[in-house]
């Protein structure tokens, strides 16, 4: 069977090569109805465009890739569905990209997107060394920080403000009584990790609290088993009377464990997390949380990647930092 060409769903369209090969490559510039036509016209002939051959021609794919740092964690599948929507509206597939808070994985999935030519790239970086995103810029890879603050001018970032959430959480607890208070984290090389225990104890200096009396329980990841594990521990030193957990999957770990233990939330201990997926408010005891505008997040910052790509000339680089917001539930009433 002879392949279908652009020439033949122009044809089919009644509408130029040209127009086709913008509805595929830049469907935002084609009026509504003409594309709805030329879309008709690829479905009834089963065109498929040679993606390798539109590669070379210019130099990168119509991809982009997206790396995150725990896919297993509900918030980041959250911000890859905002990344999905405005990719697919655009014309781009998304290449996704789970480093495992490793900077060495991190490091080789970068290589892989650069070698297929991505047209560019969404990061939450696992670390804090610039050079690896330089390297993808110095090849035309634009790079944008998702979930994660920018420190240089040319440089897009969209994040929340983690040490303002950190304070509003800890000030929340410390409204309900409580004066003895434990911190459970992931590891404290994640930025968001430390700037959230940075805003539990302002909230603690502001209070009144010595600040260094924070306990704090550093887990290896930011899952519930390991939330049931920290649970352990603060249990064999003595339960303080307010936990705070760097996310959701912690808080639902900890929330386990105590309820196992026979420890009553909220009577006897107060408990929140962050991140508010949606298993907080399903929890047996529902989740006091700092929700996190989580799809907002991934939709903005790729409107912001594609369009670094496509008007590198009128493009303005922009640092947009959101309000996480307390959403108080029966763990802390």
């Amino acid at each position: 069977m002879a392949m279908v060409s652009i020439k033949d769903v122009a044809a089919l369209a009644g509408v130029s090569p040209g127009t086709v090969s913008n509805v595929l490559n830049r469907p935002g510039k084609v009026a509504p109805a003409t594309r709805e036509r030329v879309e008709a016209a690829i479905s009834e002939l089963g065109f498929v465009r040679h993606g390798s051959a539109s590669t070379l021609r210019a130099g990168y794919s119509r991809t982009i890739g997206l790396s995150v740092i725990d896919i297993g964690n509900p918030f980041f599948t959250e911000v890859a569905a905002g990344v999905e929507d405005v990719a697919s509206e655009l014309g781009y597939a998304v290449i996704l990209g789970n480093s495992a808070g490793s900077t060495d994985k991190e490091d080789r999935n970068l290589r892989v997107l650069a070698e297929h030519r991505v047209r560019g790239v969404l990061i939450t970086p696992s670390g804090e060394d610039p050079a690896r995103l330089d390297r993808l810029r110095e090849h035309g890879i634009s790079v944008v920080l998702v979930d994660h603050p920018a420190h240089r001018p040319d440089q897009c970032a969209v994040a929340v403000d983690d040490v303002a959430g950190g304070r509003a959480a800890v000030a929340h607890l410390l409204g309900k009584g409580a004066r003895s208070l434990a911190y459970v984290t992931g590891p404290l090389t994640i930025r968001q990790c430390v700037e959230r225990r940075e805003g539990a104890k302002m909230a603690m200096t502001a209070a009144g609290l010595d600040p260094g009396d924070l306990r704090v329980v550093e887990a290896a990841t930011m899952t519930a088993k390991a939330g049931e594990k920290a649970a352990g521990e603060l249990a064999a030193q003595g339960l303080p009377e307010a936990i705070f957990c760097a996310n959701d999957l912690l808080a639902l770990g900890v929330l386990r464990a105590l309820l196992r233990s026979g420890v009553r939330v909220p009577d006897d201990v107060v408990l929140m997390g962050y991140d508010d997926i949606d298993f907080a408010a399903a929890s047996t005891v529902s989740l006091t949380s700092m929700r996190q505008p989580t799809y907002q997040l991934g939709r903005i910052a790729t409107e912001l990647l594609l369009d670094e790509c496509d008007n590198p000339d009128t493009h303005a680089h922009q640092h947009i930092m959101f309000q996480p917001e307390l959403v108080a539930r029966e763990s802390t009433q």
